[in-house]
């Protein structure tokens, strides 16, 4: 199959729907500027509603931006229709014709372009060895399960060869194990393609497994764009560290700085923090961000926060365990409880945290 690898750039890009109410107009996406390098998978990331599935949208050619620009490699597709793009799409539902063998529905773009027979069974072939179908091909979509179809609508939208491959949830009609599955099969032929693609998606799990870099929007605006650990370990507000993952919103003072690190105090006492979002001034309010995985429980009076052991639960490789503090009820994640000292549920005890594990964000929710 043929490789291609071309990047995706987006100018500047606002979407406004107009609203025929006499209300005011809907801004769907608003100055969506970044670039997907060649090759490389991104995900757009998300709550319903903050504008993924429009951005995607329009670099599809379903709709057109309100303003900015938008190029495919050196080409400017801003407003070309869907079929003059060198793009697939795939989408939630499979959309497979359901009169139509597994074959025949693999090839019907290729059939659209009016190549050759032979050529097609070969292509047809070879796109669905690389989805693991390869002798499915007789076979109707409504024999398949759920995640064989979801591959041959893989293979449909990759045997047209597309210089970009564009995903809209296409996994939300499976249930979590083949949804697993699936991240790792998507993945891995996006990987072996060196395909430009970018996928939509509201489920961090999938975002985080299957980027190469995460673009995390909230109504309409881009609000940070980085790595998955990036998003992960520095966070750029509330909003992106709630979204990505679990998270301990701690609120502190300002009491010092030092270089690039700074002293916060905590209920009454001082805690030394390494990063920070943003530059703090002495004095100013803020919150400590903390993974369930960062914190430890210690005996009481040892940490930097009391509490009591509301409720332990035991998920195998970890446990964790809840623990109601002055600050409501905080999440501890224990990996391999095995080996370590787990406290039974009433007993008081304190909150731990390294300094490195810790992140200073700005009060705002934003």
């Amino acid at each position: 199959m043929e490789k291609k690898s071309v990047s995706v750039t987006l100018n500047d890009v606002t979407k406004r729907f107009k609203n025929i109410k006499g209300k005011e107009d809907v801004i769907a996406v608003k100055g969506a500027d970044f670039v997907v390098e060649g090759g490389e998978l991104v995900t757009l990331l998300g709550p319903s509603g903050c504008g993924k599935t429009t951005t995607l949208r329009m670099i599809a050619g379903f709709e057109l931006p309100t303003k900015g620009s938008i190029h495919i490699g050196e080409e400017d597709v801003t407003f070309l229709p869907p079929n003059k793009r060198d793009t697939a799409t795939m989408f939630q539902s499979y959309g497979l014709f359901p009169h139509m063998s597994v074959h025949d529905n693999v090839a019907y773009g290729l059939k659209l372009r009016k190549v050759e027979h032979k050529e097609i069974n070969r292509r047809v072939q070879e796109a669905l060895d690389l989805v693991g179908l390869g002798t499915y091909g007789d076979r109707a979509p409504g024999k398949l399960s759920g995640g064989q179809q979801q591959r041959v609508a893989l293979a449909r939208s990759l045997i047209v060869a597309p210089a970009v491959l564009l995903l809209d949830e296409p996994l939300s009609n499976l249930d979590a194990l083949l949804r697993e599955q699936m991240r790792v099969e998507i993945r891995r032929i996006q990987k072996s393609l060196s395909i430009t693609a970018v996928y939509v998606t509201h489920d961090r799990v999938e975002a985080m497994s299957l980027s190469d870099r995460v673009i995390v929007m909230k109504d309409g605006v881009i609000r940070q764009i980085g790595s998955p650990d990036l998003i992960y370990e520095e966070p750029n507000s509330r909003f992106v560290a709630g979204f990505v993952g679990k998270a301990a919103f701690l609120p502190v003072t300002v009491t010092g700085i030092q270089g690039t690190g700074y002293t916060c105090r905590l209920l009454e006492k001082d805690v030394p923090v390494a990063t920070s979002a943003f530059q703090a001034k002495e004095g100013e309010k803020g919150v400590l961000m903390a993974r369930p995985e960062s914190l430890r429980v210690v005996e009481k009076g040892q940490g930097y926060i009391d509490g009591r052991v509301k409720m332990n639960v035991y998920l195998g490789n970890s446990l964790e365990s809840f623990i109601q503090t002055p600050f409501g009820e905080l999440l501890v994640q224990i990996d391999d409880p095995h080996s370590k000292r787990v406290f039974p549920e009433g007993e008081e005890v304190s909150i731990d945290f390294s300094p490195d594990r810790v992140r200073l964000l700005a009060e705002s929710e934003e």
